[in-house]
């Protein structure tokens, strides 16, 4: 009776500042409205237990109660993620306890390794069920903004490519290299001798099997290899999706590392999500907490300020600075479609939980980038006053 008691307080509260398209269906029969219209959103409470998940309605709170099978709930993913910042945010402040954490002791080989290994060894089948056939899982890019997922993928190839400077049989190093999409593409179309490295067993695997299966064995070689162990020197390096592991008192040593492997005249590329908080790179109401803890263990997104600022002490000079975000927002939304479309097969694939997890990490993901609370960079840089001596002069190469 008290925590009823409780909830009815909380349900005026809110209900006298809020409008909420919201129907919460308790245990005994009983229902709370938020709005005299059609819900949007119904939430199922199995019994008293639980309440306190939603009293204290954090991100974090509310997506474990979903994904630990506490509560359930139904309406379209974006409905569910808008509705529960709308009730953080009609109870809570919007910066929780949680602030960022630094794991500047867990990065380790052995620890990277293990973190990897829970986001991308899920199974190779899980994300061919949403990614497009190539299976880029990173940002893509939209020229128009009415392409399909798969042709902005190429584009977002295509354009990272033609920022560094591609050309036949140069060298080329991809730092995270996922399934091999930007090897494959860079060997096939560019003519460039290829290097990807992974320390996902799962995709090192695949990406062996579609180098193979392009006919480019003597142009990529996919290596299960962390990015400190490489040597030796190359033209061009390109890191997409992948900085955000490195850990945040590691970026000078990984733009460092990056440094030593460029050639003098060489360029690279880091495309990455940052945080648009500069001081303290937590999402609100816990939404970086549920991160952490269920999709990307040990991550830690710097603001862009931060990753420049390591850039210069890896002994790098940035020449260009492009903001994605409207891009990932699309390219969430499209992913979170696919999730929802092939639904069924994801939870046979594996699992309730996991389905869970994603599902709200999916939609999660594009209502942060809509908001502005994570955004996508590509930088490009070279070594510190090492310009290219045929650097053009403007921005156009990149759209001829």
């Amino acid at each position: 009776m008290f925590m009823e008691k409780k909830l009815d307080q909380w349900a005026r509260k809110i209900r006298a500042t809020n409008e909420l398209a919201l129907l919460v269906d308790l245990w005994n029969g009983k229902q709370i409205s938020f709005s005299q219209n059609q819900p949007e959103v119904i939430l199922r409470i199995s019994s008293p237990s639980t309440l306190s998940y939603l009293l204290t309605p954090s991100l974090f709170n509310l997506g474990s109660a979903y994904v630990e099978g506490k509560i359930d709930v139904e309406g379209k993913p974006e409905a569910i993620i808008a509705m529960g910042n709308a009730l953080a945010g009609a109870t809570l402040r919007p910066i929780g306890k949680y602030a960022r954490r630094i794991y500047s002791s867990w990065h380790t080989r052995k620890n990277d390794r293990e973190a990897i290994r829970y986001h991308y060894d899920v199974s190779n089948e899980f994300y061919q069920l949403w990614l497009d056939p190539r299976m880029v899982y990173s940002c893509a890019y939209f020229a128009n903004g009415d392409e399909s997922l798969e042709q902005a993928q190429v584009n977002k190839i295509e354009h990272i490519l033609n920022k560094i400077r591609l050309r036949p049989d140069e060298t080329l190093l991809d730092i995270g290299c996922g399934w091999g999409a930007l090897v494959i593409h860079a060997a096939q179309k560019y003519g460039a001798k290829c290097v990807g490295v992974t320390i996902s067993e799962n995709q090192a695997r695949l990406a062996r099997e579609r180098v193979e299966q392009a006919g480019l064995s003597n142009r990529v070689e996919i290596r299960l290899q962390d990015y400190r162990d490489v040597t030796g020197r190359f033209n061009k390096i390109t890191s997409v999706g992948m900085f955000e592991h490195v850990g945040l008192k590691h970026l000078p040593a990984y733009f460092s590392k990056i440094q030593t492997l460029l050639t003098d005249d060489g360029m690279a590329l880091n495309h990455g999500i940052t945080t648009s908080d500069a001081d303290n790179g937590a999402s609100p109401y816990g939404n970086a907490e549920f991160v952490d803890r269920y999709i990307f263990p040990q991550g830690e997104l710097p603001h862009l300020g931060l990753a420049i600022k390591a850039m210069q002490m890896g002994g790098l000079e940035t020449l260009d600075v492009e903001n994605l975000r409207r891009h990932y927002v699309r390219t969430c939304q499209l992913w979170s479609d696919n999730f929802e479309e092939h639904a069924q097969q994801v939870r046979q694939a594996v699992g309730e939980k996991k389905y869970r997890i994603w599902r709200l990490y999916l939609a999660g993901s594009a209502y942060a980038f809509r908001q502005d609370w994570i955004s996508l960079y590509q930088i490009v840089c070279v070594k510190a006053g090492r310009h290219p001596d045929d650097l053009p002069w403007s921005r156009r190469y990149l759209y001829q």
